[in-house]
């Protein structure tokens, strides 16, 4: 991340999303200020639909569309690959320098590399968790 607070975005995302997403638009968010998550608009979009369509007086309907709001922000990738990480997210996340960036199925999370490293290290993924996994993602197949 530069000093002006942009991301530049790995290649091996830019490509897939220059080929899936080519109007380079995107919105940028955080459910909790300690990582950002980087959406296509489209993909963004068809989430917050989803969750319009709760009835609204559903407090976590409200509760999702205010926090993804007050973090929120519709950004474009420039013509060097780099995305505007709102200064709300980077500050909270301390997000500077280094930082990484991992996909997360419908987006890219970003995340302060200490952060992510102490999270990562101090809850590994367990056999457990590979069966619990395995176990899911077959009754899905089955479905």
């Amino acid at each position: 991340m530069d000093d002006k607070g942009r991301l530049k975005v790995p290649a091996r995302f830019k490509h897939d999303l220059d080929r899936d997403y080519p109007d380079n638009k995107f919105f940028i968010t955080s459910m909790d200020g300690l990582a950002a998550q980087v959406y296509p608009l489209p993909e963004f979009e068809k989430l917050e639909a989803r969750v319009k369509r709760l009835e609204q007086s559903n407090p976590l309907r409200n509760k999702w569309l205010r926090v993804t709001s007050y973090w929120g922000q519709e950004v474009e990738m420039d013509a060097q690959g780099r995305l505007l990480i709102p200064a709300r997210i980077r500050e909270k996340a301390a997000l500077k320098d280094d930082v990484d960036v991992v996909g997360v199925a419908e987006y890219m999370e970003v995340c302060n590399h200490e952060a992510l490293s102490a999270e990562v290290e101090d809850h590994p993924f367990t056999a457990k968790d590979a069966q619990e996994l395995s176990e899911l993602t077959t009754k899905q197949i089955d479905s």
